[in-house]
């Protein structure tokens, strides 16, 4: 896991640099004030992004795990502005599938808190966002869900599929960073779950006690 986290920073670092070196080539004029601010620009760059890992790190990003009650989960949601999080039966297969693949997509997206909840412990909180299917995965920005993932339908329909076409469909909400054309998912076409997906005109939006989101600021 720490390789992982030192892989993405350092990825994250060399984007910076890359950046930087790039501006610097098409500057012919640059005297030596102007270099040491781009210096200082740099340093500064890369101290707000450690800050922001370090932050990220100590609520719990970066690893995918299990919320004990409802109330965690109202938590989680206060504390991440992006929140992943997997309703899931122990019954039903093919929650263990989805997370497997979120398992591998929590070190990739630190910006994002990954997290499962027992729907049969958490029944207060399934009847609030109106859950009937396992398994089902929460989207929440900013305290709000802003789209659910119902079973494997929108992910192709079959047991098989990729890690990143869950990466793919997550993306769509804008929960998470995404550098591929969202428009398209990953792979030689569109199959079949996937083309039903684009083709509907989406889910509304909810607060996380289940409401349609009127912009009335129920967050609780």
């Amino acid at each position: 896991m720490e390789n992982v986290l030192e892989q993405q920073l350092l990825a994250a670092t060399q984007v910076l640099e890359q950046q930087v070196d790039a501006e610097l080539d098409q500057l012919e004029k640059l005297d030596a004030d102007d270099i040491e601010m781009l210096r200082v620009r740099r340093l500064d760059a890369m101290k707000r992004a450690e800050k922001q890992k370090q932050e990220w790190l100590a609520a719990g990003h970066g690893n995918y795990e299990e919320l004990n009650d409802e109330s965690e989960f109202f938590a989680t949601c206060k504390k991440s502005k992006n929140v992943v999080c997997h309703f899931y039966r122990d019954s039903t297969f093919a929650c263990k599938i989805v997370d497997k693949h979120l398992a591998l997509l929590a070190p990739r997206h630190l910006e994002t808190h990954f997290v499962r909840i027992n729907a049969e412990r958490s029944k207060f909180l399934v009847e609030r966002l109106r859950i009937k299917m396992m398994p089902t995965i929460c989207l929440a920005l900013n305290g709000k869900t802003v789209d659910y993932i119902v079973g494997l339908d929108d992910v192709g329909g079959r047991e098989d599929f990729p890690t990143e076409m869950l990466e793919w469909r997550i993306a769509r909400a804008g929960v998470i960073e995404y550098s591929g054309d969202l428009l398209v998912p990953p792979g030689d076409h569109v199959t079949g779950g996937a083309k039903s997906f684009l083709a509907g005109s989406g889910r509304n939006k909810k607060t996380i006690r289940g409401t349609t989101d009127d912009s009335s600021g129920d967050d609780d």
